[in-house]
């Protein structure tokens, strides 16, 4: 197949290997002019291959100094306009789901980016804190909150959210360093749904609690599991609830929702539909609050937000008031760690497909988890990563760098330390209700989620989903969680480990050989037992071969051990081995261990006890082996098992085999 200039195509495609970010600047491509430079010396080779590898690992040394000024208006509206989105819903993360001060959320949104703009290779792809994420964290505060009532509320706080946000840097790194970026396909979906599912209806029903303004009477009955707290709000919620607090909450939750509807009316007027309205809600809430004096009536708001960072901004995050707290939010930390980065290589890789460049799941959790480490030096910053959809909309408004990141990352900064005075007389049942308007979108993909598993009859992926999302809600979400991927790893194991083999037979009037589940009509030959082996071998053949014993007995189709024979007794044993591509030292010896009982022995009974087969000696066996690799070959003759056979049991086809045997 010739390609552009008449040049043969590679077997290997460009696209297929993993490449790091394409340079920003041009290049030329074409081949006529690759021998018009002078031959380089081997140093200016080593420094090239250096520079490369420079520019692969930290991609900042890429399109830094190839940066085109034609994306820099792009870049900047995208900064600003994620700024407006990241501003207010950092707050809420940081107040009503981590159990922190609003730094703690502001801060992820504009600390860990710098970091990851710098390592990262997702030019769309804007890390800071997320919902799940921040409501495990903030679950790990309040437990440790009840089990240190003697200490400080506030300095728990920030020691345990930064050493969880240490750890998640240290775990992220590591799979990265180790190469474990594959995570993102073993999960499955259906498992991922239910937690999602799970997640959202947790935070649901954790700031339905300050939007009727029950928070003190949480802390003073301090119901632990989301289903003691759904009980709580039953039974609370019509006597307890704060009149004006509910009609705020609830009011400025539907008109976010109609805003947003409206807007969608408006998708071709930029404008209109980039209008931030999470943060117009704020700024329309506070001032509204402070008019009518609504922390005077008893509505809970925001008050006083110091920015207290001691002597120096950045702190060694294991100091003793940290490292009390590690060992017990390891499993949290996993947890963040794991889910965090599913849904940023999901929005890493969407964003590289779109906008034609590759992502390499391994750099990414490298740069995530510089990131967070990066952050949790500046203490109580929540554990920051990727989300889908801020992503897109980086990308959509105009972003086509790491520098839209970078710009929202220092306008959030700047709000920070400047603008959050402002937001005294901000009613936090505001903050929970803008947080609700996300758990919307965390619902929205459900139906279809469903809908779908039902059409193709996906029963194993329903019962995923039901058992993470009961788990997570009845118990807590890490149990759900964990008790759902040990699952999900069993039946991986499970299924690895089923039988691929399968009895083949010859189609009548003919010479050839097809597996007789596929073939019906496929006839046995009398006395012979054809078995094509259908992957290569490891050291889970052990369940295989002992499959073998059954398919002697009984044939392809399911039976219990206690039934009474199918098959006749077979004088010849034929195995098809083309699809053998490896064999690892345990299968080899499993494989050498089960000829050698069919070689020791003269027959085999007809019965399964117990799992155990009972020998008898009054028949012979005879072994072939047909299509055999080379490498597995030269494997079997180290082992003895040529030798063991003799070399004339070896062939090349099946139908040499079943010819010696018929002439037999």
């Amino acid at each position: 197949m010739l390609g552009r200039h008449g040049e043969t195509t590679p077997l290997v495609h460009q696209r297929d290997v993993e490449t790091g970010p394409a340079p920003y600047g041009t290049r030329n491509d074409d081949p006529s002019e690759a021998n018009t430079h002078p031959p380089r010396s081997s140093s200016s080779k080593r420094n090239s291959k250096f520079a490369r590898r420079v520019r692969y690992y930290v991609p900042s040394t890429a399109w830094i100094p190839d940066y085109s000024l034609s994306y820099l208006g792009g870049d900047l509206l995208a900064g600003i306009s994620l700024a407006a989105m990241l501003i207010p819903q950092s707050v809420s993360y940081g107040t009503s789901l981590a159990k922190l001060s609003p730094t703690a959320g502001l801060f992820s949104a504009s600390i860990p980016p710098l970091m990851y703009s710098l390592l990262g290779g997702s030019r769309q792809l804007n890390v800071a804190a997320e919902a799940a994420l921040s409501l495990l964290v903030g679950q790990a505060v309040t437990e440790y909150r009840h089990n240190y009532p003697e200490d400080d509320p506030k300095l728990i706080g920030v020691s345990v959210a930064t050493a969880i946000g240490l750890q998640v840097g240290l775990f992220a790194s590591f799979l990265g360093f180790f190469r474990l970026g594959f995570l993102d396909v073993v999960l499955s979906r259906a498992l991922l749904r239910g937690f999602v599912t799970a997640i959202a209806l947790v935070i649901a029903v954790e700031q339905l609690v300050p939007m009727f303004g029950l928070t003190e009477l949480e802390n003073t009955l301090q119901p632990e599991s989301t289903l003691d707290k759904i009980i709580f709000l039953m039974e609370y919620i019509w006597s307890d609830a704060h009149r004006l607090t509910t009609i705020v909450s609830f009011g400025m939750l539907a008109a976010l929702i109609f805003f947003r509807a409206f807007k969608s009316y408006f998708k071709n007027t930029w404008w209109i539909y980039r209008l931030p309205e999470v943060l117009i809600a704020v700024v329309l809430a506070t001032a509204i609050s402070k008019e009518l004096r609504w922390g005077e009536q008893g509505v809970d708001i925001l008050g006083d937000v110091s920015v207290n960072t001691g002597s120096h901004f950045f702190k060694f995050p294991l100091r003793k008031s940290t490292r009390r707290f590690i060992r017990g939010t390891t499993s949290t930390a996993i947890l963040i760690t794991i889910l965090g980065y599913l849904d940023s290589i999901v929005a890493a890789k969407q964003n590289g497909d779109r906008y034609g460049y590759s992502i390499s799941p391994n750099r990414e959790l490298v740069a995530l988890g510089a990131a967070n480490l990066f952050g949790s030096f500046v203490p109580g910053t929540l554990p920051a990563f990727g989300s889908i959809v801020r992503s897109r909309i980086n990308g959509e408004i105009g972003a086509r760098s790491q520098l839209a990141s970078l710009v929202a990352a220092a306008i959030v900064l700047l709000a920070t330390f400047f603008l959050l005075p402002a937001l005294y007389y901000l009613p936090k049942c505001v903050l929970a209700s803008i947080i609700c308007l996300f758990v919307v979108s965390l619902f929205s993909e459900l139906p279809h989620d469903l809908i779908y598993y039902y059409n193709i009859g996906a029963w194993t992926d329903f019962a995923m989903m039901f058992i993470t999302f009961f788990l997570s809600v009845i118990w807590n979400i890490e149990i759900g969680i964990v008790v759902s991927l040990i699952i999900s790893l069993l039946l991986v194991i499970r299924r690895s480990s089923k039988t691929r083999m399968t009895i083949l037979g010859r189609i009548p009037g003919t010479d050839q050989w097809r597996p007789v589940t596929d073939n019906p009509e496929a006839e046995d030959v009398p006395g012979a037992l054809i078995v094509r082996i259908r992957e290569s071998l490891d050291f889970g053949a052990r369940v295989q071969m002992l499959r073998l014993r059954r398919f002697e007995l009984y044939g392809v189709e399911r039976a219990h051990p206690s039934d009474e024979p199918r098959r006749q007794t077979p004088r010849v044993l034929v195995f098809h081995m083309a699809d053998v591509e490896t064999c690892d030292a345990s299968a080899v010896q499993i494989f050498h261990e089960l000829l050698e009982t069919y070689k020791a022995s003269d027959s085999i009974d007809r019965r399964l006890s117990q799992g155990s087969i009972a020998l008898t000696s009054n028949r012979g066996v005879s072994l072939f082996v047909t299509h055999l690799r080379p490498n597995i070959r030269k494997m079997f003759e180290n082992a003895g098992i040529v030798s063991m056979l003799g070399s004339d049991a070896f062939f090349d086809t099946l139908g040499e085999a079943m010819a010696k045997v018929e002439r037999r």
